[in-house]
């Protein structure tokens, strides 16, 4: 049975066809892309669900779109995992019709469940134990006591936070669970920064009161982010690097992009997934059908319209 490296892809709503899109070249011009690599998951969340944490995600997507985005990804043998990370959930909002409803129809058994919460952790254990649960790096554990001590919780994966990405002796340490480890390998933020905390609770309170007009004062924001300037932050983690963190038993990677410009995702998917000298053929393979799909959405558009 062949080793697989999984990758764990941004935005299952918002960058939908584009994901869709790589899972469907990586089966057909398997040549062109690094060996073994799969795609792990897709995360995300749909927008207006107040469970949603790590990044604000607001607007509203119909019943159909849900059910259609589901069962898009699950046909190609892909989880749908959604970011029901934030820290600001109460047992109030537990009974949320929206949430409860993409969890009914995602409840196959094939999809998964980041967590930050205990309350709401464990109400989702109790209604939706088919789900596969993963604590996430919103937790920021930066202490490796508690992060092993994690690990020996009855979670499917736990995301390292990125501090860590570089500490040797944390990664080492992580040997005999480190197919349960998920790395984050392209993080656009700064490390160790004191605000990380304060920053998720304001996207938490954004995502419950449907509110995105202040910006957060970070220090570090950024208004045009590229993934050059992901290549150019300390947790990055090189191409050439890959090697030695799949050599530490290391097989789950997570890509950033919610919130960011989809030619940035692109870019990230290009640079770790494809193989140097079929990037132009892939990214071009990617444009003409992204354009096929618009063109056909737009159509059926008007067909309706009319």
């Amino acid at each position: 049975m062949r080793d697989y490296i999984y990758w764990h892809l941004p935005g299952f709503s918002v960058f939908r066809d584009l994901n869709s899109t790589i899972i469907d070249l990586m089966r057909e011009y398997q040549n062109c892309f690094y060996e073994n690599y799969r795609v792990g998951s897709v995360y995300g969340t749909f927008p207006g669900a107040i469970w949603n944490g790590g990044r604000t995600v607001l607007g509203f997507c119909p019943k159909n779109e849900i059910e259609r985005t589901i069962k898009l990804f699950n046909s190609k043998h892909v989880p749908v995992r959604f970011t029901w990370t934030n820290p600001l959930i109460e047992e109030k909002h537990l009974n949320d019709t929206f949430c409860n409803m993409i969890m009914r129809i995602a409840n196959n058994g094939e999809n998964q469940v980041l967590v930050n919460t205990e309350v709401l952790e464990k109400y989702l254990r109790e209604n939706y134990p088919n789900f596969k649960y993963i604590s996430s790096t919103t937790k920021r554990i930066t202490d490796p006591e508690k992060l092993h001590k994690e690990l020996e919780k009855d979670y499917f994966m736990v995301v390292l936070d990125y501090d860590m990405n570089h500490n040797e002796e944390v990664l080492k340490s992580l040997q005999p669970v480190a197919d349960r480890v998920e790395i984050l390998v392209d993080e656009i933020c700064f490390p160790n920064c004191p605000k990380r905390l304060e920053h998720y609770r304001d996207e938490a309170l954004k995502q419950l009161e449907c509110e995105v007009a202040r910006p957060f004062p970070c220090p570090n924001r950024q208004e045009k982010k590229t993934f050059e300037d992901c290549k150019n932050k300390p947790a990055f983690i090189s191409r050439e690097q890959m090697k030695d963190y799949i050599n530490l038993g290391f097989r789950n990677f997570k890509l950033v992009g919610r919130g960011l410009p989809q030619n940035l995702v692109l870019d990230s998917y290009m640079y770790y997934l494809v193989k140097e000298d079929s990037q132009e053929f892939i990214r071009n393979q990617i444009v003409k059908r992204l354009t096929e799909i618009a063109q056909l959405r737009e159509k059926a558009k008007k067909r309706y319209v009319s």
